[in-house]
């Protein structure tokens, strides 16, 4: 697993870095405000699915984290939840992913 390290970092790393450069490249076409960024989510039929597909995904990785780190005393795992909900699913399963990998 340890092998594995350095590609969940890598990949943590590009889930931060993508998604953000079409945020922010959205924000600064569209203005800085979020409710008119939520409204773009739900624009259609495929974008709404992707966002509830992506929020429950969310949900169950940070149940998962939660659980984990309680049995496992893994407290850095824990880093994880709001990088899912402020970055996203693209970077919090990878993070936790290098976070759970960690030798102690």
């Amino acid at each position: 697993m340890a092998a594995l390290r350095p590609v969940f970092l890598v990949l943590a790393l590009w889930g931060t870095v993508h998604p953000m450069f079409w945020f922010v490249s959205w924000f600064r076409e569209h203005g800085w405000s979020l409710p008119d960024m939520v409204d773009a989510w739900h624009a259609n039929a495929a974008t709404s699915g992707l966002v509830w597909d992506l929020t429950i995904a969310a949900v169950a990785l940070t149940i998962w984290i939660v659980a984990e780190s309680l049995q496992r005393r893994n407290w850095r795992g824990l880093f994880a939840i709001p990088a899912t909900f402020l970055i996203g699913v693209s970077c919090g399963l990878p993070l936790y992913l290098f976070l759970r990998s960690r030798r102690d």
